[in-house]
């Protein structure tokens, strides 16, 4: 791994992590593996740390705006910290190429469900409360 691709791919992470919210492994995991030729389990764990300080730094942001549901946060983190830990014992057991299929198989249903929905006329509605 060298300095300078893991500087530029971390401020790229940052950045669309803190406009556009959560969900940073979708460019963290081929990230490290593609460009900084990690192993795809390793490079899993390594999303769950990037993607948790990053999320944790951007939250500072908005908790001083009022703009965080901790009681939500912590229900979801709650649940999120056990299907981790499940997660991680399955990755243990699959091969690592099949692990990035799994991965992209995860990414395109995202991509999917986020283009059916922007024709839905919702826009907004999570945010909004609604």
């Amino acid at each position: 791994m060298t300095l300078v691709p893991t500087l530029l791919l971390g401020v790229l992470i940052g950045g669309v992590l803190g406009s556009l919210g959560g969900g940073g492994a979708v460019l963290t995991v081929p990230a490290l593996v593609y460009v900084l030729g990690q192993d795809a389990r390793d490079a899993t764990t390594a999303s769950l740390v990037i993607v948790g300080l990053t999320a944790a730094f951007g939250t500072a942001g908005h908790a001083r705006a009022g703009r965080v549901r901790w009681g939500t946060g912590a229900l979801f983190g709650v649940a999120g910290a056990a299907a981790a830990v499940a997660g991680t014992m399955l990755n243990r057991r699959l091969d690592p190429d099949l692990l990035l299929l799994g991965f992209a198989a995860l990414m395109a249903a995202a991509a999917s469900g986020m283009l059916v929905r922007s024709g839905d006329g919702e826009e907004g509605t999570a945010r909004d409360g609604g």
